[in-house]
């Protein structure tokens, strides 16, 4: 079981592939809470796959640049946090989970992509989380 699972994924939206994978991991991790960054495509959808859990509790972290904001529904014991930039947000996300579950739009690392530097961000930390990334054709690797 894990207490805290961070998500970082691209605005294009999961694969269907990524969607099976992360709906699995989900079920392998039990996470008790799960952070995301209410942006479209990904953070939206993995944060109604975690709500088919209700024991899950969802970490909304929204972005201050609201033209790619999710906006997403929320529950009672939903806890959304203040704005903050990609950059930020994306810190809090990692700093906050044991691990961190990405899905990336592409199976290579690249720059200027946030989800990848999300990751990059959270390789440097002395305390990292495990890194769970999930390819486009749904396979998993840890990093």
């Amino acid at each position: 079981m894990v207490e805290h699972l961070g998500f970082t994924g691209t605005k294009m939206g999961m694969t269907d592939e990524q969607r099976v994978r992360v709906i699995w991991l989900l079920k392998e991790f039990e996470p008790k809470n799960v952070h995301h960054g209410d942006c479209i495509g990904a953070d939206a959808e993995f944060h109604e796959l975690a709500g088919l859990r209700r024991e899950i509790v969802r970490h909304v972290h929204p972005p201050i640049e609201r033209k790619y904001a999710a906006n997403v529904l929320m529950r009672d014991k939903d806890i959304l946090y203040s704005e903050k930039s990609y950059h930020k947000r994306n810190h809090d996300i990692v700093d906050a989970c044991t691990v961190l579950l990405a899905t990336p739009g592409q199976t290579i690392e690249i720059l200027r992509s946030g989800t990848w530097s999300t990751v990059r961000y959270a390789k440097k930390l002395v305390d990292r989380p495990r890194i769970v990334i999930v390819r486009p054709n749904g396979t998993h690797y840890e990093s």
